[in-house]
């Protein structure tokens, strides 16, 4: 019983020594980092203005402001053990052995973050841009390092993993895209008369660019009428509100100056035998 309550005592004593010894530099190190902590949110907004300043990319923005953040706590973090007399040649060392470790267990996540790189710093495309890849479609709302999401037409949202997007065919659409709208009139319809009221619809669509201008023409003799092609391009987030507009016109307009749709007929001949 002695025995056991002198271990207890001489563990006391050994904790009540390691706080006096460590306790302040412990101290220190923590108000170290918190003031690391506020320095690093000061110093990485002005960084973050004077990209904007210089019009850098709004994703290689976000990426360089992260590393400035990330520095300047790093620097602290240095501090702190220094202060705490951490030999850091030996740590660094085991970091390294740590990290290689760590690397091959997480190859796809640092694929993506490789990706993320070479997509942030050749831009094949920019936030607010209409793209499609992989199978998917929609308008690019942030770029990561670890992914792209994308905004899709139906309002929900697309996560697409960098290192899908990387050596894939990419079609980007830009902030604009056109509209492929068809519309098929009677042979005995005068053509002109038709292709006019298919350029005043268009033109008349508050959501129609003026430039690019429209194309607007016969697109092909089908078996029943004649089918008139109109291209005009709108902003992507008109695409899809724009084609139901112009259709709704244009089925009033050729209405109203009698300009037959026919409807799809096939005849059919039967033949008696003699």
């Amino acid at each position: 019983m002695d025995e056991n309550l002198e271990g207890l005592d001489e563990t006391r004593d050994r904790l009540v020594e390691l706080a006096i010894e460590f306790g302040p530099r412990l101290f220190v190190a923590i108000v170290i980092m918190v003031v690391g902590w506020f320095v690093a949110k000061w110093v990485s907004r002005p960084a973050d203005r004077l990209f904007e300043r210089f019009h850098v990319d709004v994703a290689l923005r976000q990426l360089l402001t992260r590393v400035v953040h990330a520095l300047v706590l790093l620097l602290f973090a240095i501090m702190a053990l220094q202060n705490l007399g951490v030999e850091l040649l030996p740590l660094i060392a085991g970091l390294g052995i740590a990290g290689a470790g760590i690397a091959l267990a997480m190859q796809g996540v640092l694929g993506n973050m490789a990706a993320g790189l070479t997509i942030i710093f050749t831009r094949p495309f920019h936030v607010g841009e209409y793209i499609s890849i992989v199978g998917e479609e929609g308008e690019v709302v942030d770029i990561s390092l670890f992914s792209t999401i994308l905004a899709h037409p139906d309002r929900s949202r697309v996560v697409v993993p960098n290192r899908k997007i990387v050596g894939e065919v990419l079609h980007n659409y830009g902030s604009i895209r056109q509209l492929d709208i068809r519309v098929g009139v009677a042979y005995e319809s005068p053509l002109d008369k038709a292709l006019a009221v298919a350029r005043d619809v268009v033109l008349a669509n508050p959501r129609v660019l003026k430039e690019p201008e429209p194309v607007i023409g016969v697109a092909s003799l089908a078996d029943s009428s004649v089918v008139i092609s109109m291209k005009p391009w709108v902003a992507v987030h008109d695409f899809g509100p724009a084609g139901a507009e112009i259709n709704q016109a244009l089925v009033a307009a050729l209405g109203k100056r009698a300009i037959q749709i026919p409807v799809p007929q096939l005849e059919v001949r039967l033949l008696g035998k003699d």
